[in-house]
C-alpha cells in the first residue's frame, strides 16, 4: 500500500505542477483538485477567495491539515515600446532564478503564449558588463513576432496578465524530485495521498480531519479563513534545506519557530516524539526568513494549536530538490498522528 501511495503522490505532484497557478491564478489547479476528491468520494467546498476545503472523516477534535497550491510567479507591468514585457512580481520570485527560463503568458479571454524571461542584455558577446537580475532589468520576451507595443496588443495581452515560470518537473531513478513549486505542490499531493487512503479505509481516523488547500499563500494570507470549529491545524509545507538547518532533502522536517515565532511547543513536542517512536529521519529546525498559512490563521483570530511540517525542500524560491525519502517520511509523520 505505501508504495502504491507513493507513486499515487509522485502522479499527483507532477500533475499540479503542470498547472500554472501564480498567486490569483489558480481556478484551474483549484478545479483539478476538487475533481480529484470527488472521484474519490469526497465533498469539496470552494471558498470564495478560492480556497479549497475538504472533511476526510472523523468525529470531534477537529483538525486541518493544510498545503497550498499557489505558487511564485509574475504579472505584465506594462508593455514596452519594443513589443516586451516589463513583468511586477507574484509572491517572494527571486528574478535571479528566473534569468533565461521559459515561461507563458496568460490572457484575461484564455489566449496562452510562450516566451523566455531574460535580462536586459543578456549576451556575453554583446554586453560590456554584466546586467544584474533585479525586478526592473527583467524582460520577457515572446515567442511571436512582435516588435512594437501595438503588435503585443494586438495579440490580447494586456497589464495584469499573468506570467508562469515552467516548472520542468523530474523525478529522477535515484528518487530525487527536482521541479520548481515543490514549495507547496509536492505537500499538497502528499495530503491527497492521505486522502486517498482514508477512502480506500488504509487510515482510520479517531478525530474529525479536513484538509484545507490554499490560493494566497505566498502573498500571506491563504489561511486566514478557516472553518470555525477547528481546534489544531498542522500545515504541510517545505521543510528548509541549508546552512545551519539539520533538514535533509530526505527527512521530515518538524519547523520550532519561524519568522512568525515559535509552533506550538507541545505540538511540536508530539510530532517529533512520533517521528523518534517511528524510527523516521526527522529534524527539528528554525527558519528566520519562513511563514505559513496557519501563521495567517492566528492572525486572523483563531484559536488554536498550530505545527508545521514538510519534506525537506533544497534551493526554496528557486529550481527545487526534494527526495521520496523525504516524501516518505512525512507521510509516515502524519499517518502516525492521525492513528495516535
Amino acid at each position: 500500500m505505501e508504495n502504491s501511495t507513493i507513486t499515487f503522490i509522485t502522479d499527483q505532484m507532477k500533475a499540479l505542477t503542470s498547472i500554472p497557478s501564480p498567486s490569483g491564478f489558480t481556478k484551474e489547479v483549484a478545479q483539478y483538485l476538487v475533481s480529484t476528491l470527488e472521484e474519490m468520494g469526497f465533498t469539496p467546498e470552494r471558498s470564495r477567495k478560492g480556497n479549497v476545503c475538504v472533511t476526510i472523516g472523523g468525529e470531534g477534535s477537529p483538525l486541518i491539515l493544510a498545503a497550498h497550491v499557489d505558487t511564485l510567479g509574475a504579472m505584465v507591468r506594462s508593455i514596452k515600446s519594443n513589443g516586451r514585457l516589463r513583468p511586477t512580481t507574484l509572491g517572494g520570485h527571486q528574478w535571479c532564478t528566473a534569468d533565461g527560463e521559459n515561461c507563458t503568458v496568460h490572457t484575461r479571454d484564455g489566449k496562452v503564449y510562450t516566451g523566455v524571461v531574460l535580462n536586459k542584455e543578456p549576451s556575453a558577446h554583446v554586453a560590456d558588463q554584466k546586467v544584474e537580475a533585479t525586478e526592473e532589468n527583467m524582460e520577457i520576451l515572446l515567442d511571436e513576432n512582435v516588435s512594437t507595443e501595438k503588435d503585443v496588443k494586438v495579440l490580447g495581452i494586456q497589464v495584469g496578465d499573468i506570467i508562469a515560470m515552467d516548472p520542468r518537473t523530474v523525478v529522477t531513478p535515484s528518487g530525487y524530485i527536482k521541479s520548481r513549486f515543490l514549495d507547496d505542490k509536492l505537500s499538497a499531493a502528499i495530503l491527497l495521498g492521505i486522502a486517498k487512503e482514508v477512502a480506500e479505509k488504509t487510515i482510520t481516523l479517531n478525530r474529525k480531519v479536513s484538509l484545507l488547500f490554499t490560493v494566497y499563500e505566498e502573498v500571506g494570507h491563504g489561511g486566514s479563513s478557516i472553518p470555525a470549529d477547528t481546534e489544531e491545524m498542522i500545515c504541510v509545507d517545505m521543510g528548509c534545506v541549508g546552512d545551519d538547518l539539520g533538514c535533509t532533502e530526505r527527512m521530515v522536517s518538524i519547523c520550532a519557530k519561524d519568522s512568525g515565532g515559535p509552533y506550538n511547543y507541545d505540538l511540536v513536542t508530539e510530532l517529533s516524539e512520533l517521528a523518534k517512536a517511528n524510527g523516521l529521519d526527522y529534524a527539528i529546525d528554525v527558519y528566520p526568513h519562513y511563514g505559513s498559512d496557519v501563521e495567517a490563521s492566528l492572525r486572523g483570530g483563531f484559536d488554536i494549536r498550530h505545527g508545521l511540517i514538510g519534506p525537506g525542500v533544497y534551493a526554496s524560491h528557486n529550481y527545487e530538490r526534494s527526495h521520496i525519502d523525504g516524501v516518505r517520511n512525512t507521510l509516515a509523520l502524519l499517518k502516525a498522528y492521525l492513528g495516535k
